[in-house]
């Protein structure tokens, strides 16, 4: 029987919960939105391996509920080395959450 541990997107989503509750208090208390309805719908999207892949409906729509420019301003630097902040800009675009050009998402500045 395999520990959820040893499953990559269960992993990544109890350490980016986390870091979002521990690092990320201003974030949590500032940004509106299901910020942990993200991070269970979006995480396998989101996450440093693998290619590029279009979200779920349900990620995108939980997506639509949070302040993502609020959100992308408050990303830990701890939460960079789990979730690739270039796939994070991709998965808001696809959504139809467009960022502006210039914006700082953790220390990615959006070309």
């Amino acid at each position: 029987m395999a520990s959820f541990i040893n499953h990559p997107i269960i992993f990544c989503l109890f350490v980016i919960t986390g870091i979002v509750i521990s690092g990320s208090e201003v974030a949590l208390g500032q940004c509106k939105g299901d910020l942990n309805g993200v991070m269970e719908q979006c995480a396998k999207y989101v996450q440093k391996a693998g290619p590029k892949v279009a979200p779920s409906t349900g990620c995108c729509s939980v997506l639509k509920t949070v302040d993502v420019p609020c959100v992308c301003a408050h990303i830990p630097k701890q939460a960079e080395e789990i979730i690739s902040i270039d796939k994070a800009v991709y998965v808001s675009r696809f959504c139809g959450i467009p960022l502006p050009h210039g914006t700082k998402c953790g220390s990615y500045t959006i070309p």
